[in-house]
């Protein structure tokens, strides 16, 4: 495959659909509802019970997307076929959405806010093909979360809600969740025209990069206590944790240059740029593999690589933050960049054969083994980053 075709439309519609169909039909559960997370490199699956409320979400939101762009009927019904499972039955009682369901019902009932954030982005994209027939339960999940995670104080959301009653919240605090936050918040206000969505993104964006970085040189750091102090120690010996693991994350750096370069195209204010190219950068320079190509997944306080691994979801934040900070700075060398990342993911993590990305794989880019998608991954990164590319950038209008 010729790499200049990374710089065309073709390409990245191309490459949603080899990865959808890597997932479609197989993974629609249509004895029990839901989706099936759970597949081998092959297709095979390995686990038909799991279901992930963040699975169920991003294959909503990937849906959704293949929606729109193949105007096919079957994936509008894809669609709205995870739509009703979140709503019969990750939607509790308590109104929260619960974490974990199987075939005896809730298996975890834990309300996380990052399982929240993805509920709001799949229910706002499901508007685009459904004639924003769910603009309701926009409002109502941007109510619930106002009521039961909102930190007016700290005006950061809490982590995580541990009973079912809504009064248990744990003393974690994280800027992952609030990431993604701002993420579906932004989609929210596209959809709604609301200024209060993204009035909510902005504050979660500034309070994260901006405030919270004063003691850490600008960068990022992932968790923290009940009072938003710096927690050096979370799992620091877990460093391979699915959702909070320890060290800085250099594609959490990438999400969030995209990020604010998505708030600069509404609100235009300088910061937001220098923190993108400032965020990026030290990404780069401290984890970017020069040797044997990759980016290390993750380092510690003073620099030290502390994970090794490389992730496809690190790759799939790269290439879109790459393109987005391309058009926005005009700089030459980001284009250099989305240029090296699409070669590498080219090269290791993407499947020619079967479709879809390899999850990780080692420093020595090998994979360590064939499950595809374990709960909750689903491709959506790298099925995402085209598609924002491609809302993003014009292709003609590039020298």
């Amino acid at each position: 495959m010729a790499i200049n075709t990374i710089y065309d439309n073709h390409f990245l519609k191309d490459h949603i659909n080899s990865i959808i169909k890597f997932y479609h039909p197989i993974c629609i559960d249509s004895e029990r509802g839901g989706y099936i997370n759970q597949l081998n490199d092959d297709g095979e699956i390995y686990d038909r019970d799991t279901k992930h409320l963040v699975g169920t979400c991003r294959f909503i939101y990937n849906y959704a997307v293949v929606a729109l762009l193949f105007k096919e009927k079957e994936y509008i019904e894809s669609c709205n076929h995870g739509i009703n499972y979140l709503l019969n039955y990750h939607r509790q009682p308590n109104r929260g959405f619960a974490w974990i369901i199987d075939n005896n019902g809730v298996k975890d009932a834990t309300l996380h806010c990052y399982g929240h954030a993805f509920v709001l982005l799949a229910v706002s994209i499901s508007n685009k093909i459904n004639s924003n027939r769910n603009i309701h339960l926009v409002y109502e999940i941007y109510d619930f979360l106002e009521e039961v995670f909102w930190d007016k104080e700290n005006r950061l959301y809490v982590d995580e809600i541990c009973s079912t009653d809504l009064e248990l919240i744990s003393s974690y605090r994280g800027q992952n969740a609030n990431m993604h936050m701002c993420e579906a918040m932004l989609l929210a206000f596209e959809i709604t025209k609301d200024i209060k969505f993204f009035d909510r993104a902005y504050i979660i964006a500034d309070r994260i990069c901006n405030d919270l970085t004063l003691k850490t040189n600008g960068y990022v750091w992932e968790h923290y206590n009940e009072n938003w102090e710096i927690d050096w120690s979370y799992n620091i010996n877990d460093k391979k944790n699915l959702f909070r693991p320890y060290g800085f994350l250099s594609g959490h750096f990438a999400e969030w240059a995209k990020l604010l370069l998505k708030i600069k195209n509404i609100d235009n204010k300088k910061w937001l740029q220098e923190k993108a190219v400032y965020l990026f950068d030290s990404a780069i320079r401290i984890s970017w593999d020069s040797k044997l190509e990759g980016i290390y997944y993750s380092f510690d306080k003073n620099g030290r690589i502390v994970d090794k691994d490389r992730y496809y979801w690190v790759l799939a934040e790269m290439i879109a933050a790459s393109a987005f900070l391309a058009k926005c700075t005009e700089n030459e060398k980001y284009w250099n960049w989305y240029n090296i990342f699409w070669k590498y993911s080219l090269d290791y993590f993407i499947d020619k054969r079967n479709g879809g990305w390899y999850r990780v794989l080692n420093y020595k880019n090998e994979k360590y083994d064939n499950y595809k998608s374990p709960p909750a991954k689903t491709d959506y990164h790298p099925l995402g980053a085209c598609y924002e590319i491609l809302n993003e950038i014009h292709w003609d209008k590039r020298a």
